[in-house]
């Protein structure tokens, strides 16, 4: 029973980690056209071309944008580690189930 434990818990640990990171991308994700918009505002006393190409060329939207897909590859690096412990734990039960099975013979 302890080793089902120990990869419950280690399931678990991983399924936390991943919530965090994705609501971290989630949130740069959906906060991404107001925080486009706030940087536009910036530029109010121009066309609004020339304000987005400005923007869109800014060091401060490079780094952002580099930001939001830097917490996205979190994201997606902690929801490959929650898959591969659901994987060893089904391998476990695999092997606990085949280890009582020839038990059994």
């Amino acid at each position: 029973m302890g080793g089902n434990e120990n990869c419950a818990e280690h399931y678990r640990l991983a399924g936390m980690e991943w919530v965090e990171a994705d609501a971290a991308a989630r949130i740069l994700e959906e906060t991404k056209t107001v925080i486009f918009s706030q940087m536009m505002s910036k530029h109010s006393d121009m066309p609004v071309s020339r304000a987005e190409h400005l923007v869109r060329g800014s060091t401060e939207w490079h780094e952002w944008v580099h930001n939001m897909v830097e917490q996205r590859t979190k994201a997606n690096a902690a929801k490959i580690e929650l898959r591969y412990r659901e994987m060893k734990f089904m391998e476990h039960q695999s092997h606990a189930a085949t280890a009582r099975a020839e038990r059994r013979m």
